[in-house]
């Protein structure tokens, strides 16, 4: 798939861990979209010890949305392995989808690189994962990557290394608050990173509720949505009430078609006006009451991307940190193969930092599966 060089706009429905560990839901909730008239579908994979440390792992899990009594055993129930992602694959090609998947760490990239899949996705929470991201740049592998609860500097530093490597990719605008309010879903960030990576295609991946952000994403030039799918918005899970139902589904997909039949409604300068777009969902009829819709979400700015206060809860509970691989004596200097990503229980100095813990020395012992934290080394300005 060539990711920068979109026909048409690529619509995926974001199946997760919406299908409750039950392979016979996920089919059906592959046909449903099928119906819906998606692009693709996509689903999850991780494994869990390299994507958490053992204290994340084991942490209570209280909530009525659990699948288990602590955060591991939950997010076990809703694993696939990969011979049930071969299944799902050939299940979604024979309903006339692409299928893929977020690979939420390196041993699960590897394994669905296996698949042979038309794209990867990374998800928000590995964006900053920057030994990740070298390693998947040299990959081969079309990627999806989203931008959520990152700084502009990261987003970056992404583009950087993965443009170097050639790579085939596509940046994706997203908020990581779950549901996103209308307001913060800052929707001219997409034209801003049109302007800023104007070599490859930049999307939007939404989870707000309702398709109104999602019609005006489009307005603005996105070439790739993403939106979370689900059978039943009240099922236990935290996604279901953001996501939408086959009627919402193939509502969204008619009016992203109706919008590309009418390709002069589409905004394609860096800077998208309110009134243009205001325009064009009056005349195609897109959603009721845009005026008050688009002030709102379309907020005019110049101000670089930051981590915004509606991220700060994802970001404690799923961004990934640094964290030691093995044992480490104090006096010792700290090496690549030394430090590890993921999502830590303390969640300590954040992946971006990367390369500034290479070479310091250690100030105490360390042990393995530990944080990475500002007072362990002789240099510890992060």
């Amino acid at each position: 798939m060539d990711l920068k060089n979109l026909k048409s706009v690529f619509i995926i429905a974001e199946i997760g861990q919406n299908h409750q560990g039950d392979i016979v839901t996920a089919k059906e909730m592959i046909l449903e979209a099928s119906r819906a008239g998606v692009d693709c579908v996509k689903f999850q994979k991780s494994c869990l010890e390299a994507k958490f440390t053992r204290n994340a792992l084991n942490r209570p899990y209280n909530s009525p949305h659990s699948f288990g009594s602590t955060y591991g055993e939950h997010k076990r129930f809703l694993e696939f392995t990969i011979e049930q992602f071969k299944e799902l694959k050939d299940y979604a090609e024979s309903c006339g989808l692409v299928f893929s998947a977020s690979a939420m760490d390196i041993v699960s990239f590897d394994e669905l690189k296996q698949l042979d899949l038309q794209f990867i996705k990374i998800g928000s929470g590995d964006t900053n994962n920057i030994p990740y991201m070298r390693h998947i740049a040299k990959q081969n592998v079309p990627l999806i990557v989203s931008t959520g609860m990152q700084t502009e500097d990261t987003i970056t530093k992404v583009y950087n290394i993965l443009n170097d490597a050639s790579a085939n990719f596509a940046l994706l605008h997203c908020i990581s608050s779950y549901p996103t309010k209308v307001e913060d879903t800052k929707l001219n960030y997409i034209s801003r990173y049109r302007k800023l990576y104007p070599n490859i295609s930049v999307g939007y991946s939404g989870h707000e509720i309702g398709y109104e952000s999602s019609c005006l994403a489009i307005l603005m030039g996105a070439k790739i949505l993403e939106r979370h799918f689900t059978l039943d918005k009240n099922q236990k899970g935290s996604d279901h009430c953001l996501s939408l139902n086959p009627k919402e589904l193939h509502t969204l997909v008619d009016k992203v078609r109706l919008i590309e039949r009418n390709p002069n409604v589409i905004q394609l300068s860096s800077s998208v006006m309110s009134n243009d777009l205001l325009n064009s969902v009056t005349k195609l009829n897109l959603f009721e009451s845009p005026m008050g819709f688009i002030t709102k979400a379309c907020q005019p700015n110049n101000i670089p991307r930051s981590i915004f206060p509606c991220e700060l809860m994802c970001k404690q509970k799923l961004g990934k940190s640094l964290i030691y691989t093995r044992d480490l004596k104090k006096g010792q200097h700290i090496v690549e193969s030394d430090i590890g990503v993921k999502v830590s229980e303390p969640n300590e100095i954040p992946a971006e930092f990367y390369d500034n813990i290479i070479g310091k020395v250690l100030m105490r012992d360390v042990f393995y599966d530990d944080p990475v934290m500002e007072c362990d080394t002789l240099d510890n300005s992060m």
